[in-house]
């Protein structure tokens, strides 16, 4: 049995193909419902008291009932990966809720992200009611990727009708301006609460700032941050080419790599 096809369901583990929910529970029927992604390497999830943290906070946002069961996650979770192969066992869990009550846990493979990403302007207005809601209704983010790479893209860089840079449809951004500044832009542009962008926020000094598609092109360089990339460099936004990776994406990069071992290594003692 492989990672992707282990799940925990309500409580109970079995193939991820034999686990069904009602076609009538609004997580299907609706999206409705909230979830997270946590990274695990070597058997060892990473920042999971913070994505539960997360999962917490968007239940509530989103009026989730019941509430969040954590410490039947706290359990089934290491639980799943022990089961999935311990410490052979490198890539993701999946935590899903629903509005019909269903707690689903999922460990899957971990395709590795292209060395390099290149982005295209998608136009995208973000549901300000959803803000602090890290929902299962992404299908306008997965629709933005898509239209990226019919353009012959690699990724999506969402920007506001008015022309304001928000984030990737599963990343942060960052990018050097041309003052060398490090940026990224600030959680009130209605952007995700990345756990990622803010142990970089907090490991570096990062300047939050809005900034438009225009300026955003005159950047030195650029890259994404999420929980399965850590982070990827950018080598081009539309046709402005960017060095890839630039001398702030490698320190970004190595700090943050640098920073999860520690937080592992402290983790196993």
């Amino acid at each position: 049995m492989t990672a992707a096809e282990l799940a925990c369901l309500d409580g109970r583990v079995m193939p991820a193909v034999e686990a069904t929910i009602p076609v009538t529970d609004d997580g299907l029927v609706r999206g409705d419902g909230v979830f997270e992604v946590i990274r695990v390497y070597d058997g060892q999830p990473f920042a999971l008291a913070e994505h539960l943290d997360r999962l917490e906070r968007s239940a509530a946002n989103l009026r989730l009932e019941p509430e969040v069961p954590r410490a039947e996650l706290e359990a089934e979770i290491p639980d799943l990966v022990e089961r999935t192969g311990g410490r052979a066992f490198d890539g993701v869990v999946r935590v899903m809720l629903t509005r019909g009550g269903r707690r689903i846990v999922l460990t899957e493979l971990l395709e590795p992200p292209l060395e390099t990403a290149r982005l295209a302007f998608v136009t995208y207005a973000p549901t300000r009611i959803l803000d602090g809601v890290k929902s299962l209704s992404y299908a306008a983010n997965m629709l933005a990727g898509r239209l990226a790479r019919e353009r012959g893209f690699d990724e999506a860089l969402l920007v506001t009708p008015h022309g304001r840079v928000l984030e990737a449809p599963t990343a942060s951004i960052f990018w050097v301006a041309p003052d060398g500044a490090l940026c990224t832009p600030p959680l009130g542009e209605h952007i995700l609460a990345s756990i990622t962008r803010d142990r970089i926020v907090r490991l570096l000094d990062v300047s939050e700032r809005a900034v438009t598609n225009d300026e955003i092109l005159d950047a030195r360089e650029a890259f994404l941050a999420s929980t399965t990339r850590e982070v990827q460099a950018v080598s081009a936004i539309e046709d402005r080419e960017l060095e890839a990776p630039g001398e702030r994406t490698r320190e970004a990069a190595a700090t943050i790599v640098a920073h999860i071992r520690e937080e592992l290594a402290a983790s196993a003692r």
